[in-house]
């Protein structure tokens, strides 16, 4: 057995739980130790960010089921010393390549969403059902770990787990680009001086994400006077919240320009972030904006916004889907803002540096802190 770490996942087309693992790639690799990220098809935006030291594995697969031959293969003939994977159905495949491989590698799979509801949600019946098929086979790998307490309380629930099976591990979210990409400028004429404050969502433009309720609060609040609201992020919601700008008499105050390289730019000069998530596995922007040192308003959504905000300690929480609650604590923190460097001390809690070093510990065989 060597001392190599291995990373799956099924690509790098984008998502929270890639960029987590690239991010963990760079932080093991900058520690000195050898490492695969193994990607079931070799593509994406993010394979531009995997940095040289790490080496990528394409398995040249067409879809997550067939990938379980070649990462058979791959685990028989490298045997990494640990295997860590994400995500649900990639999960699955790890666990039964390793039992199938019959090597010694500890397989450690990580959840990254609160499976009960996102399962309840899912719009395939293979994504409904997947739950009943890691009741089987999560029992088989070596450690679980959950990306919030919320996700790991929600996996014991659903999935009947023992609860000292599972650690928590917060995502690792700050890195050095990261903070540099926050320095550069922003070209939209709403984010210059002297303008009236810009209010910020960030994420894909689906119904998980409640953009209707951040457009309803927003038209509250701009009624106490002057804003702006931006939305970066692309999706299927896009032609319903334009219309909906447009229904509360805001679009000339609201800009949704799309899918953008560096939002981070934009988190460094917006007054507040708002997450308006009916659900999240841990909510990955709201660390972003605090190390960019923007305050944060948030949707006490499951799971994860309570515990990055400490319950309120860093930015303001309210109940999902109140638009009237979510329109007070955005005017009250446009008065009253956390200030930056409280924030950013915050956000260190999640860099690379911290989580990885969480990370290694559970995959060289050691139990974590809970």
């Amino acid at each position: 057995m060597g001392n190599k770490l291995a990373l799956f996942v099924p690509s790098l087309r984008g998502g929270g739980a890639e960029r987590v693992m690239v991010n963990l790639a760079r932080g093991f690799a900058d520690r000195g130790l050898k490492v695969d990220l193994v990607l079931a098809k070799g593509e994406g935006l993010y394979l531009s960010q995997v940095p040289d030291k790490v080496r990528l594995v394409d398995l040249r697969a067409k879809r997550m089921a067939s990938a379980l031959p070649p990462l058979m293969t791959y685990l028989r003939r490298e045997k990494p010393r640990s295997f860590l994977s994400a995500m649900m159905h990639t999960n699955v495949i790890a666990i039964l390549a390793r039992k199938l491989a019959k090597v010694d590698t500890r397989i450690v799979i990580s959840e990254h969403s609160t499976l009960s509801i996102s399962s309840r949600n899912a719009k395939s019946l293979r994504e409904r059902y997947l739950p009943l098929i890691a009741k089987r086979i999560y029992p088989w790998a070596d450690m679980i770990v959950a990306v919030s307490k919320g996700v790991a309380d929600d996996l014991v629930c659903t999935l009947g787990l023992p609860r000292e099976r599972i650690g928590v591990i917060y995502n690792p979210i700050v890195t050095p680009e990261l903070l540099e990409k926050a320095k550069e400028t922003v070209k939209h004429p709403w984010f210059q001086p002297g303008g009236p404050p810009v209010i910020l969502g960030v994420g894909r433009l689906t119904k998980p994400k409640d953009f209707p309720t951040l457009l309803r609060a927003f038209a509250s609040v701009r009624k106490e006077g002057r804003s702006r609201l931006v939305i970066l992020g692309g999706g299927e919601e896009r032609p319903n919240l334009e219309a909906l700008a447009e229904e509360f008499g805001i679009a000339e105050d609201v800009d949704i320009p799309g899918f953008v390289e560096n939002p981070y730019k934009y988190m460094a000069c917006a007054r507040v972030f708002v997450l308006s998530s009916r659900w999240e596995g841990f909510g990955n922007v709201i660390v972003e904006a605090m190390a960019c040192g923007t305050p944060v308003v948030s949707t006490d959504c499951p799971s994860g916004p309570a515990e990055i905000l400490e319950d309120g300690r860093y930015g303001e929480l309210v109940p999902v889907g109140d638009y009237e609650a979510l329109a007070r604590s955005i005017l009250s923190t446009l008065d009253n803002p956390i200030s930056t460097s409280v924030l950013q001390q915050r956000a260190r809690d999640f860099s690379v540096e911290k989580i990885a070093d969480q990370y290694i510990d559970v995959l060289v065989g050691f139990q974590i802190g809970r």
